[in-house]
């Protein structure tokens, strides 16, 4: 990778906390691989002052910016224009400046059909899919999955939210079956019963030094249960990079897809946008060890 100068394209990550992230590393890797000059910096920015972190991207002149939690949905209030799947979504993961104007884009959710289809192996036209959690990932997740044909069941701690999300995802794809529930056992054994794909997509199996919950949930340990062989297990965290979760999954037979599957497939789509250039997704899954 050559030196930096005054040529050099910037693009940032937003985020609290940044310092776990792989995505500098896979970003720079990538542009090195495709011969660009530019690189990627993480900056920790704490909630009231993610507005104008957002709008610096443009001023400093860099070309755009990822976004990751707890900005995710915040972010859609920060830019100019959304598009279309990134205002559906109610989340937005990547910034491009263009012609001075934010553009808002949520690559969340073709990274997440792009790991389950290329890494999962799984065809998800009219398979059951479970997704935990109501946050933007799992917002993502769950758009993701409707597109496809899906029958998505949302499950969250807060019913209240899972059933809002559920509604959102129902009006955008009326042809989809899309219910909710808490994460009570017997609702995440209904949930499962049949299930074939399975998203986890809150951070309660993040490690706990980079903002997991710590300790093991009782709904995870009641999730651990219901696995089987045939499912295909998508935990969208990768800190670490094989969680309890996906262990569980392998020892039940199940397909189990990391983290790291969705963040190369996610950020393939932000390099994409950014540089107008193919990917080079082999140096991008090399540098976060995938």
């Amino acid at each position: 990778m050559g030196e930096i100068d005054g040529r050099t394209t910037v693009v940032a990550l937003l985020g609290d906390p940044v310092a776990h992230s792989l995505s500098p590393r896979m970003h720079n890797a990538a542009f090195a691989a495709a011969g660009l000059n530019w690189r990627y910096v993480a900056f920790r920015i704490p909630a009231d002052e993610l507005a104008a972190a957002v709008r610096a991207v443009a001023a400093l002149g860099m070309a755009g910016c990822n976004v990751t939690i707890p900005h995710k949905e915040a972010a859609c209030g920060a830019v100019d224009d959304l598009d279309p799947i990134a205002a559906h979504v109610g989340a937005v993961n990547t910034v491009r400046v263009t012609a001075g104007r934010l553009q808002g884009f949520n690559t969340d959710a073709s990274g997440v059909l792009d790991a389950l289809t290329h890494d999962g192996g799984v065809e998800l036209g009219g398979r059951a899919a479970v997704v935990i959690g109501a946050g933007g990932g799992a917002r993502a997740a769950s758009f993701a999955l409707a597109s496809r044909a899906a029958r998505v069941t949302i499950l969250n701690r807060t019913v209240s939210r899972a059933r809002g999300l559920a509604q959102r995802v129902a009006a955008a794809q009326p042809h989809c079956a899309v219910d909710a529930a808490d994460l009570s056992a017997a609702s995440i054994a209904a949930a499962l019963d049949g299930a074939d794909v399975l998203i986890q997509a809150t951070n309660a199996t993040m490690s706990a030094a980079m903002g997991g919950g710590g300790g093991r949930a009782e709904w995870l340990v009641a999730v651990e249960k219901q696995l089987r062989r045939g499912m295909t297990v998508l935990d969208m965290v990768y800190t670490p990079a094989r969680t309890d979760l996906l262990a569980a999954a392998e020892q039940a037979g199940a397909r189990a897809v990391s983290g790291l599957a969705l963040l190369v497939h996610q950020g393939a789509r932000s390099f994409e946008l950014w540089t107008g250039r193919p990917a080079p997704v082999d140096a991008m899954r090399t540098a976060v060890g995938q």
